[in-house]
């Protein structure tokens, strides 16, 4: 329309604003004067609707968040509606504005404004010699961005769709033309009128959208929930091998606004008819077992998506009798704790562990080892009067590799002379375990070394061979010797190490 609108202006320049197309801009904007009455009339019947939600007991909480923002809206949009009233009054006045009394055999009560609706220069000299078009584009813009900054929701729902023409279409030429230029250079007053009439409607749609959906969400949700629970069970807590179990999963208070996605041990599981998930898990192994259930929802209250987690534990026994299964290796090492993990088929209530050759404590399936001696442990184990007996191997801790840097036998030089530390480092083993330094001795040898340098330390910090450090060039050999490490089991010697540098 706009585009049309635009080569009709043109067209009245040339014709010098014909009565006819004088005519036809006055039933265009009196249309949009009655629409805009019309959608301020809708507007406040939701006004008073939201008035009426405050009253209810079922909605009044509802209503006390979104009244204040409907409210906001009716706000921007009334200071906005006024501000381009005012600008249709200055540009009357502009064009010669005078009011006429009626005559009384017409009835008419009101004045009848008098001005010069061909009149070319008043909107040029309002809108772009005065800057008021400007001021209006400006107006226009944060108008759109004070109604989507209301709530996020408002934002998520109309911030593609709500627009108000301050971009101009592309002329025939391809350029773009700026929206006072466009819209109100040497534009007859009774145009620029209803271009004004144009931008007050849609002001006052914008408003009836927003407080629209302000309305809607009063009524979106019946019940206010506002703590949600995962509910994911089992049918049982006690399978053996290959047997199938039931894992029930949904959402406490669950209502179709919810809509979850559950995931069951990583897989989507699809919802029944009373709104919770089902699948079928096929036990398998032995010992403590766990499976990790997922809810996706969206939350009625923010409409913003929530995620629930939940782990169920359960046992899978063994046939035939007890098992003790190593969580690490097949052996206990000394000064550590060793995790194993214990089966029964009967039940704990009826089930006792022992241990010869170390020390077992915990309860249920979870243990925990300690050994002290290099040898051989036994646990036993006492599943409904039937006994069962298993041997491990006890062994030390293996030997950690003693490193500086990165660990190799040749360095540059300028690396060797940045190190502070040196460490005992264990490589390829299961338990997290650390190393202290003890002691070394430490020989320097090879270029800028004549005689062999023989020097100590006593901790890992190599602060207190600095002085040796920076003799070192390419063609020194450095060795450490004699070195001994604190570890779980106590201290030990460990092979030392020889560093050439280049």
């Amino acid at each position: 329309m706009i585009n049309i609108m635009y080569l009709v202006l043109t067209a009245i320049l040339a014709l010098n604003v014909s009565n006819e197309v004088i005519n036809a801009f006055k039933v265009v904007d009196r249309s949009l004067i009655a629409t805009n009455a019309s959608l301020s009339a809708t507007n406040n019947t939701i006004y008073k609707t939201l008035e009426e939600k405050l009253k209810e007991n079922e909605t009044r909480e509802k209503a006390t968040e979104w009244k204040p923002k409907a409210d906001r809206a009716k706000g921007y949009s009334d200071l906005l509606f006024n501000h381009i009233e005012n600008l249709k009054l200055q540009l009357k006045r502009g064009a010669g504005l005078k009011m006429k009394a009626p005559k009384p055999e017409t009835g008419v009560p009101d004045s009848i404004q008098d001005f010069k609706e061909d009149n070319l220069d008043a909107s040029t000299r309002l809108f772009e010699t005065n800057g008021e078009g400007k001021k209006l584009e400006a107006m226009l813009n944060k108008y759109r961005e004070d109604l989507l900054n209301i709530d996020p929701l408002i934002r998520a729902k109309f911030d593609k769709t709500l627009q108000f023409d301050t971009k101009p279409p592309v002329s025939l030429e391809g350029k773009q033309k700026d929206f006072t230029t466009t819209y109100f250079h040497m534009t007859p007053t009774v145009a620029a009128l209803t271009m004004l009439s144009k931008f007050q409607n849609s002001v006052k749609n914008a408003e009836n959208q927003v407080v629209t959906f302000c309305l809607s969400q009063i009524g979106a949700v019946i019940f206010q929930l506002n703590k949600f629970e995962p509910i994911a069970v089992s049918n049982s807590t006690y399978i053996m091998p290959g047997e199938k179990f039931t894992i029930t999963a949904g959402v406490g208070a669950f209502n179709d606004a919810v809509k979850p996605i559950i995931s069951i041990d990583g897989v989507v599981t699809v919802l029944n008819a009373n709104g919770v998930a089902e699948r079928e898990v096929i036990a398998s192994g032995s010992g403590t077992k766990k499976s990790h259930v997922r809810i996706t929802y969206t939350d009625p209250n923010t409409g913003k998506p929530a995620v629930l987690d939940k782990d169920i534990e359960y046992t899978v026994g063994t046939p035939g009798g007890a098992a003790v299964m190593l969580d690490k290796m097949n052996v206990f090492y000394i000064g550590v704790d060793n995790p194993v993990t214990i089966g029964s088929p009967t039940g704990w209530d009826k089930t006792t562990v022992s241990m010869s050759g170390g020390t077992i404590s915990g309860s249920g399936s979870q243990r925990t080892v300690r050994v002290s001696a290099v040898g051989a442990a036994t646990i036993n184990v006492n599943a409904d009067g039937k006994p069962s007996t298993y041997k491990f191997r006890v062994k030390r801790i293996p030997d950690p590799v003693f490193k500086v840097g990165t660990g190799k036998v040749r360095m540059p030089a300028v690396e060797f002379k940045n190190q502070q530390y040196c460490r005992a480092e264990l490589e390829n083993f299961d338990f997290d375990l650390k190393f202290s330094v003890v002691s070394a001795t430490v020989y320097f040898s090879g270029a800028n070394f004549p005689n062999v340098a023989t020097t100590t330390i006593t901790s890992n910090n190599l602060g207190s061979l600095d002085a040796y450090m920076r003799r070192c060039g390419p063609g020194s050999v450095i060795t450490f010797d004699n070195v001994k490490v604190s570890g779980p089991d106590g201290t030990r010697s460990i092979d030392g190490k020889s560093i050439a540098l280049y």
